[in-house]
This record gives C-alpha cells, sequence and structure tokens, in this order.
C-alpha cells in the first residue's frame, strides 16, 4: 500500500514517510521497522546529494520513477536505504536514518548483534539496513509492487512531535533543515556535525 504520494519533491516526502513501515520478507525471515528519522536530498540543486554532478551508474536510481530503493555504501563499510521520489528524470531521494523495529526482533538483533539493545538496532542508516537485510542486491527494488521489500501505511505521526533539523553528518548543505525525525523517539540517532561541514550551505 502506498503511504503517501511519492511524486513530489524530497523535502516534501520526507516528513510524511514517519511512521511509515518498510518491510523485508528474506529467506531466513521477516524484519518490519517503522520509520522515525529521515533526511530529504534534492538531486542536482543539493550539494550534499549523490546526484549533484549528474547522473552516473551509481546513481541512476535516483533519476529514475518515485517509489524505488536507492541503495549505496557509506565510507566503504554499511549499505544506506533512500526511498526515490519526485518525477522521472529529476534525481530526488529521502535517505532513511533510523527506525524502531516492530516484526522480526529476533532476526535483526541476529544481523546486529545479540547484545545491542532494541531502541539501537536500527538507529543510524547502517543499522537500518543491517537489522532490514538492506544490501546492493536490493538497489532498484520497486517498494510498491509487492517485491521482498516493502514499503506500506503504518500508524501516522501527530504534526505536533515532527521535529525538523540540519542533516547529520554531511560535509555540504549541512545547515539545510533537510532532516525530520519524531521527537523524543529512542531510537533517533543522535545529530552530530561533520567535521568538514562548510559554512553558508556548504556551496
Amino acid at each position: 500500500m502506498n503511504v503517501v504520494d511519492l511524486a513530489h519533491p524530497a523535502e516534501e516526502v520526507a516528513p510524511k514517510l514517519l511512521g511509515a513501515v518498510l518491510t523485508h520478507e528474506a529467506p531466513e525471515g521477516t524484519v518490519s521497522i517503522t520509520i522515525t528519522e529521515t533526511e530529504a536530498y534534492s538531486g542536482t540543486a543539493d550539494p550534499a546529494s549523490h546526484a549533484y554532478r549528474g547522473r552516473t551508474p551509481r546513481n541512476a536510481v535516483m533519476f529514475g520513477v518515485a517509489g524505488h530503493l536507492y541503495v549505496y555504501r557509506s565510507h566503504g563499510l554499511h549499505w544506506c536505504a533512500n526511498i526515490v521520489t519526485g518525477t522521472d528524470g529529476i534525481a530526488s531521494a529521502v535517505l532513511i536514518r533510523a527506525g524502531r523495529v516492530i516484526e522480526g526482533e529476533d532476526l535483526a538483533r541476529k544481523r546486529r548483534g545479540t547484545k545491542v539493545e532494541s531502541p539501537r538496532l536500527a538507529r543510524g542508516p547502517g543499522n537500518f539496513c543491517q537489522a532490514l537485510g538492506i544490501t546492493a542486491e536490493h538497489n532498484g527494488t520497486a517498494l510498491l509492487t509487492g517485491a521482498s521489500v516493502v514499503l506500506s501505511e503504518g500508524e501516522p505521526v501527530p504534526a505536533g512531535l515532527i521535529r525538523v533539523g540540519p542533516r547529520v553528518g554531511v560535509s555540504r548543505a549541512h545547515d539545510w533543515q533537510h532532516r525530520f525525525y519524531i521527537a523524543d523517539d529512542p531510537t533517533v540517532s543522535a545529530y552530530r556535525l561533520s567535521p568538514r561541514a562548510k559554512s553558508a550551505g556548504g556551496a
């Protein structure tokens, strides 16, 4: 089930994805995670976006149809998942930064580590993907057509609980107010300013 109309700019879609659910049905079991934190990346107009310098084989999914998954490797260590938004041909995507495991916690903990506390299982974009079992093979997955990874409707988040702030850990356009999260939710990651961040929007 489509949660929101994804065919809009990332900064409009990102807050509406809070409370939505991503589910991955893998051979070893199913994990579902409610999204509690997102970041919008506005394509070629956004210095922090992978699409800022135009289309490449790596970021091609971002330029495609809304509702697909764009997966990339961060710092050579972690997979990160983005939901493509906007219009076909114009890059736009929402990074999923954190969430709350609502199904398959035992499997998520097996993937993340047996000593990891519940609120930390999917806190941070790399941990989110690890808990959900998302890797490069899921790049380009259509989330609304019954694939193994599905985006579905969850519990609506009251507008009064949605907070907005600068994006985490980016060196350019770090002060853009494109991070959205649920207030006081223990699964939300901590804000960190990149030591390489530049002033005046990072342009």
